[in-house]
């Protein structure tokens, strides 16, 4: 068999819950839901090891969990010259034809992208006139803005609605923009290497925005329950309850929650269209059997749950921490399709990546292929999954000063990660299991979830007796986890004369 190509699809902040085929009613994902159904591998219980952006892309790209090198920031990035790997540059320097179409958040950004891809995508302004489309900037505005759309003061919410797309057939922001571009390679590539095509999107992330069509889809009558603020905010971590008085979300009524949840819903709804289209350009032009299709997040969203919207750095609820994660791999490959619920980490990615291509790369990683348990040969692969952020008193350089602006609608958040009054935004690890969660924090109480009898983390256990010896458990997979992965040596050695 020729290479296969490589496509990886790459939503920014989807709840691993808002899909069909993982038993949510309210979620109108039909194309996936399909596609799971009859030809991929859906892992329903997988996790991102970093609940931002950057730390977890810079995790997933290599098989490195975030401490291993520092990556636990949005301002620290994959650096060649430390002989940190990637994975776009391994498959570009394997004789893969790389496109990137999307955000970065991954490789510096002064440094440009030749080692990494072939083609960065940048939108082209002509053709979309072409097709009758005319390009709308992103939904981030400034505080004034927003204000000027709003009857009072809750500008922190990130509600923009419904989306006026002015009878044309999409609402034509970047992310359309992205996925018709990686359409037209598809159609016009007529290069004798495989490639890759890397679509890390902006959707579903807030500002909370779609087209009407993708918001009349949604039944809010058939929307879960929405997991309320805990009665005894003490006993979790203090930057949810500062986030909370600083998005003032006291203010907002369940209708209106509903409404947000909706208009996200919407947007999972969009984004299993645009990969319709994805795919479908890929059958046309007879790739499909041929490709190895990766559907993932990078992290998930508050959308509500204990009265919040956008995310944390150093909190793991699993509506943050738990991602879509689905694998079709080429057709000649055998697997079990449909929903696995099997313990996996997005580390175990490039490991997979690696393995369909009978890759050996020269460095140590953490991943683990899901090759094996796609075709039902193994299972228990992972005892517990990990997810880690936050940073030390003092440590300005994780601080994300950079991201401070009085005139943010990240404000809330930003003004308690750099600030060292108290550690909001102190450093943390998760260790999730199938049952529970231990969560250990630097500076603040520890946390410990039973998730069979309270699976929406309302009720921290840390200081119940009846837990100790289950505490003590992950307390001890915790610590072997951090012997196991605390390091990499490099393979390259130095003389010592």
């Amino acid at each position: 068999m020729n290479s296969p190509n490589i496509i990886i699809f790459n939503p920014d902040q989807w709840r691993s819950d808002v899909l069909g085929c993982h038993g949510n009613p309210a979620a109108v994902t039909p194309f996936i839901d399909d596609f799971v159904s009859n030809e991929a591998v859906s892992f329903s219980n997988a996790f991102c090891q970093n609940p931002v952006c950057t730390p977890s892309r810079c995790s997933f790209m290599t098989g490195w969990y975030p401490h291993v090198r520092g990556h636990r920031t949005m301002f620290h990035m994959l650096h060649p010259e430390y002989d940190e790997p990637n994975l776009l540059k391994i498959l570009k320097d394997e004789g893969y034809f790389v496109w990137w179409g999307g955000k970065n958040d991954l490789v510096p950004g002064q440094d440009g992208y030749e080692k990494y891809c072939d083609i960065k995508f940048h939108r082209d302004d002509q053709k979309l006139k072409n097709r009758g489309l005319t390009y709308r900037k992103g939904l981030h505005g400034t505080v004034d803005e927003w204000r000027k759309k709003l009857e009072d003061d809750n500008i922190y919410n990130f509600f923009a609605g419904v989306l006026d797309q002015e009878d044309e057939e999409y609402y034509c922001d970047d992310d359309w923009a992205i996925v018709l571009g990686a359409i037209d390679f598809i159609q016009n590539y007529d290069g004798d290497k495989p490639y890759c095509i890397f679509m890390p999107l902006q959707y579903p992330h807030p500002p909370y925005g779609v087209e009407q069509k993708y918001f009349n889809k949604i039944d809010q009558s058939k929307l879960p329950p929405r997991v309320p603020a805990t009665e005894n905010p003490e006993t979790k971590p203090m930057i949810l309850d500062g986030i909370r008085q600083g998005q003032k979300t006291e203010n907002y009524d369940e209708e209106f929650w509903n409404n947000l949840r909706a208009v996200y819903y919407g947007m999972c709804t969009r984004l299993d269209d645009q990969f319709r289209l994805l795919m479908d350009a890929l059958k046309k032009e007879g790739q499909y059997d041929n490709s190895a299709v990766f559907f993932f997040s990078d992290h998930g969203d508050f959308t509500g749950d204990y009265s919040l919207v956008e995310k944390t750095q150093n909190t793991f609820e699993d509506c943050l921490t738990k991602v879509p994660f689905i694998i079709k791999p080429p057709k000649v490959t055998n697997i079990i399709a449909g929903v696995n619920e099997e313990l996996v980490e997005l580390v175990d990615f490039p490991a997979t990546v690696y393995d369909l291509l009978n890759l050996e790369v020269d460095y140590d990683h953490f991943g683990k292929s899901l090759l094996p348990i796609m075709a039902g040969d193994v299972k228990d692969i992972r005892a517990a999954a990990f997810c880690e952020g936050g940073r030390m008193t003092g440590e300005v350089q994780a601080s994300e000063s950079q991201s401070y602006n009085e005139n943010s609608l990240y404000l809330p958040r930003i003004q308690l990660q750099i600030s060292d009054e108290k550690p909001w935004h102190g450093k943390a690890v998760m260790c999730r299991t199938r049952n529970y969660k231990y969560v250990s924090r630097y500076y603040e109480n520890d946390e410990f979830y039973d998730l069979t009898k309270d699976p929406s983390e309302q009720f921290n256990q840390i200081k119940n007796q009846e837990y100790a010896a289950k505490i003590a458990e992950h307390k001890q997979i915790l610590l072997e986890w951090y012997m196991a992965t605390c390091d990499v040596v490099p393979r390259k050695v130095d003389r010592r004369w």
